[in-house]
């Protein structure tokens, strides 16, 4: 793993621009529909405000009817949005499915030659981690989406019992709509989403070492501690975005890393300098960082194994 080529490192993350080679671009022109995606997806859930004014009005005066019709106009419409944002994850998880079928299969000998050769695929695929732990973050501080959703059920249901026609019912049905409870009851939707979709894809490829898919992401874990602890790669990022592009991405290796390889991230056998890595995050401006320390924290799944390392753990405290 010390031989980690520089151009790699540079090319494939802090460049904005990643061009497919032709073996390549089948799975590359796939995962860019999702992406181009992405961005706009973040904007709409950056600008949720929520229904909450409305909701508590109709609650207080339950027998007021321009009230509860009032919550409910409200409502509707960021159902809808919730709705859209659950059906994106379901093709983000397609999309890394793709992904890491080209990233893990065996054209190459190790993860440095795949991440190498291409670079094009690697650059996507950190883009899905950066907007995965960007989702998050924004949803960690967004309570206005579970208040929304109950609400537009607990109304539903009723409306059912009274028999009153509701627009916007065949938006979500009764079993889309335990989904969508479940996927936005998690802290983080997204990463759990990834952190599934990483799992099911190495049990379905049984034929493929796991090395593979877990050497894939630790190696671009690597690659990003270096890059943001290192002077000389550092400053060539071209903004403050970068960096926190950069976090995420190494963030996101590593939560997939702990859901798929057997003994996770924190064992002493890990290929990722967890200590490192953490040593990275709190080295940054501590607001700019807390959300990434707390996805190592709740979201991870060996973190409190006793096997884990006590100065790590006191690390993440």
């Amino acid at each position: 793993c010390g031989k980690m080529p520089v151009p790699f490192a540079l090319l494939t993350l802090s460049t904005a621009d990643a061009q497919p080679t032709d073996a390549e671009r089948e799975v590359w022109d796939q995962v860019d529909v999702v992406l181009k995606d992405a961005k706009g997806i973040l904007d709409e859930l950056q600008a949720y405000k929520g229904a909450g004014q409305e909701i508590r009005e109709a609650i207080q005066n339950p027998s007021d009817e321009a009230l509860q019709d009032q919550a409910w106009a409200a409502v509707v419409p960021l159902v809808g949005k919730l709705k859209k944002f659950y059906e994106f994850s379901q093709r983000l998880e397609a999309a890394l499915h793709s992904l890491l079928g080209a990233l893990t299969s065996l054209t190459y000998n190790d993860p440095t030659q795949h991440l190498e050769r291409e670079q094009a695929l690697a650059k996507q695929f950190a883009e899905i981690l950066h907007f995965t732990l960007r989702f998050d973050e924004l949803k960690m501080t967004t309570p206005a989406i579970q208040n929304d959703f109950s609400y537009y059920r607990r109304t539903l249901s009723r409306m059912r019992i009274n028999n009153v026609p509701a627009d916007g019912e065949n938006e979500v049905n009764n079993e889309l709509a335990n989904r969508i409870s479940l996927f936005y009851a998690d802290a983080t939707p997204m990463l759990k989403t990834l952190s599934d979709s990483t799992t099911k894809f190495v049990s379905e490829h049984k034929n493929l070492p796991i090395e593979n898919t877990t050497d894939c992401l630790s190696t671009m874990a690597m690659v990003c501690k270096v890059m943001l602890e290192t002077p000389e790669y550092r400053s060539r990022f071209s903004s403050e975005e970068t960096v926190s592009f950069c976090l995420r991405v190494m963030v996101g290796v590593i939560i997939l890393y702990d859901y798929v390889h057997p003994v996770g991230a924190f064992a002493k056998s890990s290929k990722i300098d967890m200590k490192g890595c953490i040593k990275v995050l709190k080295d940054q401006p501590p607001n700019s960082v807390e959300g990434l320390l707390n996805a190592l924290r709740y979201t991870t799944k060996h973190l409190n194994d006793e096997s884990t390392n006590k100065a790590i753990k006191s690390m993440l405290q």
